[in-house]
């Protein structure tokens, strides 16, 4: 027991609510943890030396003469090589059965990368899902959401670009997750043999929601660790950053802080930027990277938790149901990818801006085509032709089970062009038509 010597140990606790309890201590820091009665805790809030703590299971049975032990320390994570391939809870203990990680010992959430030593994104993230690459082409360090509903297969989207992006290490951050989900990125990691360049922190809804408030510090922490001692490119998958949201109000609620909009605490903004501003991009090669999900509740996109994001992300991917061919996309007038103009042309092929805008305008006609249809107006020949190569183009290019190189999507978009339209209705300068135009 000789470590208990240097604890600060205390047993007079003066007020408890649901999720935390107060206590006078002096010497502790912000974020620290401590052991309430042999329950996990961390300080919240420190008035003079008033402190309170978060308890993580809850404080059901804490009696008032409880023990409280601070354990002198943040959050942490082992940081090494060992974390490839393996499964964590949120306090970063491996829950696939295997080893203990053996490691530096890093505290989580710290601060982002000062501005000064970042570069201009200049790097192309390849996902292999042409309703991204072709349309919405993502950048290394850039931070980008889905914004897709509840009953979406989100979490298939996600494990997809897992297995296909061009990137050196996936990082998983999975919150609220049902034990079901966690099976399933287990399974599909295993089964495609690439564990080896993932690394998983799970939190399901059998652990308590607040754990669930450290799972994106311990995924960037993971993150940084490769990015910067290895100068590898690295990709941060959270999802889902709405029920990331919904423990942050649980907690705030607990501690009589009084809500603001959609009952989210008045610090929603500034915590979900302390996440996406982790991404970045190294002059030394090293990236991170961060798609995150946000679950919409019935497609309401001026909610709390999508509102605040859509300010501090550069971007949003969204996905929805075609009934037209029913498969889900990536809906490509309500997705945009800010930066996408960084690489597309210049490290991919020079056709691509003028493909994606042409195929995309095409797609606005077959829109506008439909309507006509739906208000009982004749369509012409153009017409026609738009809705048959909307369908196509969906199928063949929109849809999330579409996996193309971008050359082999550009060259599908052609084919589409030369299949419907006459060179001149596609409105590509010449040279490219020249160059690209499916020779009959």
């Amino acid at each position: 027991m000789a470590a208990k010597a240097f604890q600060k140990i205390y047993t007079k606790i003066t007020q408890i609510t649901k999720a935390t309890c107060s206590l006078k201590a002096t010497g502790v820091g912000y974020d620290e943890l401590a052991t309430v009665n042999g329950k996990l805790a961390q300080v919240v809030k420190i008035a003079g030396d008033n402190i309170t703590l978060q308890v993580f299971e809850g404080t059901e049975g804490i009696p008032t003469n409880a023990e409280v032990v601070f354990l002198g320390k943040a959050p942490t994570l082992k940081v090494s090589n060992q974390l490839a391939g393996r499964f964590f809870d949120a306090f970063g203990n491996p829950i696939d059965g295997g080893p203990e990680i053996e490691g530096k010992e890093v505290e989580i959430g710290g601060p982002s990368v000062n501005p000064v030593r970042r570069k201009q994104p200049s790097e192309l993230i390849a996902t292999g899902i042409a309703g991204i690459d072709l349309n919405n082409t993502l950048v290394s360090g850039q931070k980008i959401p889905f914004f897709a509903d509840p009953d979406q297969p989100f979490n298939q989207v996600m494990a997809t670009v897992a297995l296909r992006a061009e990137t050196d290490k996936i990082i998983l951050g999975g919150m609220g997750m049902t034990n079901d989900d966690y099976l399933y990125f287990k399974n599909v990691f295993s089964n495609a043999g690439a564990l080896d360049r993932i690394v998983c922190f799970m939190n399901t809804t059998e652990n308590p929601p607040v754990e669930r408030l450290l799972i994106p510090d311990m995924a960037l922490t993971a993150a940084e660790y490769f990015a910067v001692e290895h100068n590898e490119k690295v990709l941060v998958l959270l999802t889902d950053m709405t029920s990331y949201a919904d423990a942050l109000a649980i907690v705030s609620n607990r501690m009589d802080q009084i809500p603001s909009k959609d009952s989210m605490p008045g610090s929603l903004y500034s915590d979900l930027a302390k996440i996406y501003e982790k991404a970045v991009q190294f002059p030394t090669g090293g990236s991170i990277t961060i798609i995150a999900v946000t679950t919409l509740s019935g497609g309401d996109i001026t909610h709390a938790v999508p509102d605040n994001t859509g300010y501090i992300t550069e971007g949003q991917l969204f996905l929805r149901r075609d009934s037209d061919i029913g498969k889900v996309i990536v809906d490509p007038f309500r997705s945009l990818s800010r930066l996408k103009q960084l690489v597309t042309g210049k490290k991919t092929r020079r056709d691509h801006p003028q493909v994606m805008n042409a195929a995309v305008r095409l797609y606005a006609d077959a829109a506008n085509a439909k309507t006509k249809q739906e208000n009982g107006f004749d369509l012409t020949n153009y017409d026609e032709r738009t809705l048959a190569f909307a369908k196509d183009y969906s199928s063949q290019l929109l849809a999330i089970d579409v996996n193309l190189n971008t050359t082999e999507m550009l060259d599908v978009a052609w084919s589409l062009f030369g299949k419907y339209f006459k060179p001149e209705e596609v409105n590509i300068k010449k040279d490219l038509v020249d160059e690209f135009w499916p020779k009959k």
